[in-house]
């Protein structure tokens, strides 16, 4: 079974446009703290130490496709679903609802990084003790 993580996230009004709906641009906020709280439950985060080196996740795609609108003080349920694990990148698909409504769906590809200062970002695979806690079948 692929990992999962579900979190639910109430919008801001902050969250909101000028229609008074959730900005697509929020949608990748979402999915990003989506994504950070999942890091913290295996027990890192996308911004960790790790044998003296400074990792982190940076981003090669992202998308999100749009299916129905939220509104302030909606709350919105969200469903991490890992779909992809190679030796130095994580797929996350994304999935909102809203009291059983489809809202949006999304997609994050990450890469795992040495993200050490003065030094060049390099892609290194993935420490086992993350991937070890990540399945996709």
């Amino acid at each position: 079974m692929p990992t999962e993580f579900l979190t639910k996230r109430k919008i801001e009004f902050s969250d909101t446009d000028m229609a008074g709906i959730v900005h697509f641009s929020r949608f990748f906020i979402f999915m990003e703290t989506a994504e950070h709280e999942f890091l913290r439950s295996l027990g890192t985060s996308v911004a960790t130490e790790w044998n003296g080196d400074k990792i982190g996740w940076p981003r090669l795609t992202a998308s999100c496709e749009y299916l129905s609108p939220l509104r302030y003080e909606d709350e919105v349920d969200i469903r991490l679903c890992v779909t992809n694990i190679s030796t130095k990148s994580l797929t996350y698909q994304f999935h909102f609802t809203l009291e059983g409504t489809d809202i949006a769906r999304g997609q994050l590809i990450t890469v795992c990084c040495k993200t050490n200062p003065g030094e060049k970002i390099q892609a290194i695979p993935i420490p086992e003790f993350i991937s070890s806690q990540i399945s996709t079948t």
